[in-house]
C-alpha cells in the first residue's frame, strides 16, 4: 500500500466516529436575504492572490522548485493559476550568497542557541538554485517575493545576491523582502533587545536597501515583515516622510498565526472558527491598512497558518483549516490586501526553522500515536502543499485557500453580508464580487456545527441569469480531507433571486452568468 494511500485510510478509519460525531445532531435552518449589488465599490482582489511561504533554506535543495519538479507544479497550479511564491521564514536568517563553487564560506556571528528558533547552522544559496526557481516559476505561471537575510548578511553580500536574483528571476520577481520577523530579532540575540526598536531596524533596512538599489536601480521591496508587531507598520509609516530617496516600497507586510505551539490546549478548532478570532484579525487589518495607506502602498500577509512552529495535528491538517483559510484570505481581501502567502514546505526545512523538531509531533507521541500512524500526517502539520516522498498533496488548508481564490480577479461589493448572517445566530461570514468576465460572485462560509443556514441571494428584481454552485466540504470539521464540487446542472434566478441551503461546516460559492 502506497503512503498516499495508506494515509489516506488510516485518516478516513481513525476520523469515521468523529464525523459521526460532529453531524450526527438534526440541523436547524437560519434564513436571510443579502441583496448583492451589481456595482461593486470595494478593493479590487488581484488575480495572484493567493500565495504559499517556504522557508529560504528549501532552496539548498535545487531539485524542489525546479522544471523537472513536476508534481510539485501540479500542485501548484491546481491550487491557483497564478499566484505568489514567498521565500523568506526563519532559516533566512542563516543562509549566505555563494556565487560560484568555490566560493569561502565567509566568517557568521557567532549565536547561542535559543529554543523555538533556529540553530545558527549557516547554508549557503547557489545560482543553480535561483536558475532552477526561474524555471519553476515560470512553468507554474506564479511570481515570487524573494527574502534576502538581514540578522547575519552584509551589504555586499546582500547586493550581489540580489543582483543575480534581479537578472535570473526577471519579471517573476515582484520584490526583495530583507529580513525576515526583524521585530523578534532581540528574542533570539540577533540584536541588543535594549536598543532594538523600529526605528533602529529602520536604519539598518535603509542601508541595505540602498546597497541593492545601487546596484539593480529597478528593485522593489517589501518590509518591514514583522511576526507580530504590528504596531511597528505605523512607527515605519510616521517616520516614512523623512527618509531621504527612499528605496521604492511597494508593499507593507506582517505575519500571522492563531496561536501555537501544537502543545496549547486553546488551539482547538471552535476558538479557531469563533467570530472572535476574525475580530482579531480585521484589528490587525485596521493597523496595517491604515500604515499602507499613510505611505500609499498596500498590505501583503506574508507569512502566517493555523498554528506556529509547525501546526498542530488535528486542527492544522483537517477540515476546520480549510474553512479558516477560506475566511481569513477574504477577510483581509475585503481590507484591500493584495494577498495572503500561509506558510509550509517540507517538514525538514520548518523544523529547522523552529529549532530542530516539530512541536506537533511530540503532541502525537505523547498521546501513543504509533510512529506509522504519525506518518500518515502532513509535516509540517499546517503546510498547504503536503510531501510524501516523491508525491505532492494539497492538504485541507489549501482547498480552502483556493475556494477563496474563486474571487481573484474580482472587485468585492461592499455589504454587511456576515453581520447580517450572524444576526441570525449562525457562525457564519459571507463576500461578493464582480469578476473581470462581468459575473458576479458571492461566497457562504457556514462555520456553524449545529445550524444550516438558508441564504437568498437578492440580485435585484428583473436579474435574470443562471448560477453555478461550488461547494468546499468535508465529511466532518475534523475529517483529513477537504473537497471542492461542481453542481452538475446550472440553477436559475426566480425573481432575481436565488435561494441555497448553506449546510454547516461547509462553503458555498454561487456564480451569476453575465
Amino acid at each position: 500500500m502506497s503512503t498516499i494511500s495508506r494515509r489516506g485510510f488510516l485518516a478516513t478509519s481513525a476520523l469515521s466516529l468523529a464525523g459521526s460525531r460532529l453531524y450526527s445532531q438534526p440541523a436547524a435552518a437560519s434564513a436571510v436575504t443579502l441583496k448583492i449589488s451589481t456595482d461593486a465599490t470595494g478593493p479590487h482582489m488581484p488575480a495572484d492572490f493567493v500565495g504559499l511561504s517556504y522557508e529560504v533554506q528549501q532552496l539548498t535543495d535545487p531539485t524542489f522548485f525546479a522544471a523537472s519538479n513536476d508534481g510539485l507544479i501540479r500542485q501548484f497550479k491546481a491550487l491557483a493559476p497564478h499566484g505568489v511564491l514567498r521565500l523568506g521564514g526563519n532559516t533566512s536568517e542563516f543562509g549566505w550568497w555563494k556565487p560560484a563553487p568555490d566560493s569561502a564560506e565567509p566568517e557568521h556571528s557567532q549565536l547561542p542557541e535559543v529554543e523555538g528558533w533556529p540553530k545558527p547552522q549557516y547554508y549557503a544559496v547557489t545560482p543553480e538554485a535561483v536558475r532552477n526557481l526561474a524555471a519553476f516559476l515560470s512553468a507554474t505561471g506564479w511570481s515570487c517575493l524573494y527574502g534576502i537575510g538581514m540578522g547575519t548578511n552584509t551589504p555586499q553580500r546582500a547586493t550581489e545576491e540580489a543582483a543575480f536574483v534581479a537578472e535570473t528571476l526577471g519579471a517573476s520577481l515582484q520584490y526583495f523582502q530583507i529580513g525576515n520577523e526583524a521585530d523578534f530579532f532581540g528574542r533570539h540575540n540577533m540584536r541588543d533587545p535594549k536598543t532594538w526598536s523600529a526605528k533602529t531596524y529602520l536604519e539598518e533596512w535603509l542601508s541595505l536597501a540602498r546597497a541593492v538599489t545601487s546596484r539593480v536601480p529597478a528593485a522593489k521591496f517589501g518590509m518591514p515583515d514583522v511576526g507580530s508587531e504590528a504596531s511597528w507598520l505605523t512607527e515605519i509609516a510616521d517616520l516614512w516622510p523623512s527618509v531621504q530617496n527612499p528605496p521604492q516600497v511597494t508593499t507593507l507586510s506582517h505575519h500571522y498565526y492563531f496561536g501555537g505551539p501544537a502543545t496549547n490546549p486553546e488551539v482547538n478548532i471552535p476558538n479557531l472558527l469563533k467570530p472572535a478570532t476574525m475580530a482579531r484579525v480585521q484589528h490587525t487589518a485596521d493597523v496595517a491598512t491604515t500604515a499602507a495607506n499613510k505611505m500609499g502602498v498596500r498590505v501583503r500577509m506574508t507569512e502566517g497558518n493555523t498554528c506556529y512552529r509547525g501546526g498542530k495535528p488535528g486542527v492544522s491538517d483537517v477540515f476546520a483549516a480549510a474553512l479558516w483559510a477560506a475566511d481569513y484570505s477574504l477577510l483581509l481581501a475585503s481590507n484591500n490586501y493584495s494577498g495572503i502567502n500561509l506558510h509550509g514546505g517540507t517538514g525538514k526545512s520548518v523544523a529547522n526553522s523552529v529549532g530542530g523538531f516539530l512541536p506537533g509531533d511530540v503532541l502525537l507521541k505523547e498521546k501513543g500515536e504509533s510512529p506509522e500512524l504519525i506518518a500518515t500526517h502532513p509535516h509540517p502539520f499546517y503546510t498547504p502543499i503536503a510531501t510524501f516522498g516523491s508525491e505532492y498533496l494539497m492538504e485541507p488548508v489549501a482547498y480552502g485557500l483556493k475556494f477563496a481564490g474563486e474571487l481573484s480577479g474580482g472587485t468585492l461589493i461592499k455589504g454587511d453580508f456576515t453581520s447580517q448572517l450572524q444576526a441570525t445566530g449562525v457562525d457564519a461570514t459571507a463576500y461578493a464580487a464582480t469578476l473581470p468576465g462581468g459575473q458576479v460572485s458571492g461566497i457562504v462560509l457556514n462555520k456553524d456545527t449545529q445550524q444550516n443556514a438558508q441564504v437568498t441571494f437578492d440580485f435585484g428584481t428583473g436579474r435574470t441569469g443562471t448560477v453555478e454552485t461550488k461547494t468546499l466540504r468535508a465529511s466532518a470539521l475534523d475529517s483529513r480531507e477537504a473537497h471542492i464540487t461542481s453542481s452538475s446542472e446550472p440553477g436559475h434566478l426566480q425573481g432575481g433571486k436565488y435561494t441555497v441551503t448553506v449546510p454547516r461546516a461547509t462553503g458555498v460559492c454561487l456564480t451569476l452568468s453575465k
